[in-house]
């Protein structure tokens, strides 16, 4: 698919290319600016349009002005030799806060998926300022290292005392296999990605393979390097801060979490809610640890309903 056919198809706002840290940031922007900015923090090795259409246009019929982008190292943004150029969770905030700068916005309403998440819950630490409201969403604790949680795990080993869990098993073999060749062509690349979708979405809700297939076909067409994503693996916990620090967070947060998360267990959730004075866990029966479309509605309206005058 061309890229005309892909403006065509999907649901295109302000386009813009955000310089800032060394890094080109593709971003795009939707609705009144005017209106509450709500940022769209997308997770690890993830882009930005993953945040479905779906979920922006009902934000942005709730009068939001809405933003989501690529991290480097994914979609249309830069590609880092991490190798000569690391970076950390804190550089990954930093570019966040570029992105508002570009598109003119002082505070915003922050949601933040799974890595997103703990990006969000940095930047409502170090940044109060500039953040309205916090949503973290299908996301942990600041601080958590999954890496090393995930490493042990693989070696057969049992967590560390007061460690939260690891991936469940299935996903934690599907993780180190289903990542596909550098020049692997479309179908090769859809058929490697679909296995790991299923176990993400979890066995409750039906499964849309239609729905996964367009969406990591777009993803493929999208990305300068579809490799590139795992130096967020590598940035690991590092520059994330502890849990500890959420304590001095002053945003009204919400934590949106799946009951049938297998990458980060409810009690990840459980944990982020009871660190951050006042949080309000909101748990969505049947939800794993992906978007699908049939969720729209009810994640829209969880976040138009954080993000209101009530809560802000």
């Amino acid at each position: 698919m061309q890229e005309n056919e892909l403006k065509n198809q999907y649901l295109t706002g302000d386009e813009r290319i955000v310089r800032a840290n060394g890094v080109e940031l593709w971003a795009e922007g939707f609705g009144d600016p005017g209106h509450p900015t709500v940022l769209l923090v997308m997770g690890a090795q993830a882009q930005g349009v993953q945040w479905n259409d779906g979920i922006v246009r009902r934000l942005v019929d709730g009068n939001r002005r809405v933003i989501r982008y690529d991290h480097r190292d994914t979609g249309r943004s830069s590609t880092v030799d991490f190798t000569t150029h690391p970076y950390t969770v804190a550089d990954l905030a930093s570019d966040a806060l570029a992105v508002l700068d570009a598109f003119g916005v002082v505070q915003a309403h922050l949601v933040g998926a799974s890595l997103g998440g703990v990006i969000a819950q940095r930047l409502a630490v170090t940044h109060a300022p500039r953040v309205l409201t916090l949503t973290s969403l299908s996301s942990q604790p600041l601080g958590t290292d999954t890496v090393s949680a995930v490493q042990r795990a693989l070696q057969g080993e049992s967590p560390l005392p007061g460690e939260l869990p690891p991936p469940r098993p299935e996903l934690l073999a599907a993780l180190t296999t289903t990542f596909p060749r550098p020049d692997a062509d479309l179908e090769e690349y859809l058929a490697v990605r679909e296995p790991l979708w299923r176990l993400l979405h979890g066995g409750v809700l039906p499964f849309d393979e239609g729905e996964y297939r367009a969406m990591e076909q777009r993803v493929y067409e999208r990305a300068r390097d579809l490799t590139a994503g795992l130096n967020h693996t590598l940035a690991g916990a590092a520059g994330s801060g502890s849990t500890a620090d959420l304590a001095t967070v002053t945003a009204p947060t919400l934590v949106l979490h799946g009951t049938e998360d297998p990458m980060f267990p409810p009690v990840h959730a459980e944990a982020t809610a009871a660190a951050v004075p006042g949080a309000r866990l909101v748990m969505i029966e049947g939800m794993g640890h992906t978007l699908p479309r049939s969720l729209d509605d009810r994640l829209a309206a969880e976040i138009l309903h954080h993000t209101s005058g009530a809560h802000a």
